[in-house]
Formats: C-alpha cells, structure tokens, sequence
C-alpha cells in the first residue's frame, strides 16, 4: 500500500492478523478505512477497476459496525500479488457456532475464470481449521449460480443437501489438517 493511512494501527487487532499467501494471491484483513471507501461509494488507488463487487457493497457497512470482523478470523480482501490490486473479498462469519463456521468469497468480473476463488478459499479453509473452535466449515450457494458451485468443487467442498433458503445448497469442506 502506498497511503499510510491504510495501514493498521499499531495494537490494533488488524494489525495482529497474519496475511495469508498462496502462490498467486495475499488475502489480507480489510481495514476500517477501505470498509469505509466501499460504504461510502469511495475508490482507493490499489482497487482494480471492478472492486468493489455488490458483495463487497454488502459485506463492508458490516465489517465497519463490527470491528471483531477485522481479527485474525474475520474478512479479508483478496490482492493479486502480480499487480498489487485488491480483486476481491473473502471471509468468515465468526465467530463459529458450536464449531461449525460459515465462508463467503467473491472475485470481480475481471479476474474471474483465472481460478482465484478456489486458490483463495483453500487457503481461508485451511486457516479457519486451524481455530481449536472449529470443526467444520461450509458455505451455502444459490443453484443458479454454476460458476460458485464449481469454485466450492474445486477447493473440495462436497454438497449436503439443499439451503435453507429455496433455491440454495449446502457444501462443507474437508479438514485438510485431518488427513
């Protein structure tokens, strides 16, 4: 980042969360300032030119009336390490329930079909088994949505059953610390 004012405070629970890499991608914690921009329809220079996603525009008013979300288990914004520009957004909605913890995640048009949201979600899954609190994650997908059921296959979530809301499915994630 170029703006210090997008820097975490010191001491602050933002500024103790660890990034998370993979090869391609650094999933980092939003900050109260870019939760911030995208609430108020704002724009910051490392975005790419289709962040944020309607998502995004749902999820950021949430992470600024709940600063928890921006702990070492909350959301984090999805950067493309070739460019340096936030791409997208990923999270958990924690804290879990009686050990089960649901994951959310979205790619902008742009990046899309470059297999960014499989990469990011096995390694938000990863992450989130490594809580001592959680036993299990899922997530819960509209059918009418391929592209986000082939992203759950793809990082080797397997369906349940239906949502509990129509027209959605269930999947959870293997814990790949248990094999």
């Amino acid at each position: 980042m170029n703006d210090p004012s997008l820097e975490p405070a010191s001491g602050s629970a933002a500024a103790a969360t660890a990034d998370l890499g993979t090869e391609r991608l650094l999933l980092r914690t939003w900050t109260a300032h870019e939760a911030g921009a995208v609430g108020a329809g704002g724009r910051l220079g490392d975005w790419a030119e289709d962040f944020p996603d309607d998502g995004d525009k749902v999820i950021a008013p949430l992470i600024a009336a709940d600063p928890d979300w921006l702990g070492p288990f909350g959301h984090r914004l999805v950067v493309e390490r070739s460019t340096g520009l936030v791409v997208g957004s990923i999270g958990l909605f924690w804290p879990p329930n009686e050990g089960t913890v649901e994951i959310g995640y979205g790619i902008v048009p742009s990046r899309r079909g470059l297999g960014y949201a499989p990469e990011a979600v096995r390694a938000l899954v990863a992450h989130a088994y490594a809580a001592p609190e959680v036993r299990r994650v899922y997530a819960t997908v509209e059918t009418a949505n391929p592209a986000s059921v082939r992203v759950l296959e793809k990082s080797g979530f397997r369906r349940l059953g239906d949502g509990e809301e129509p027209g959605t499915a269930r999947y959870e994630a293997p814990n790949p610390l248990s094999t």
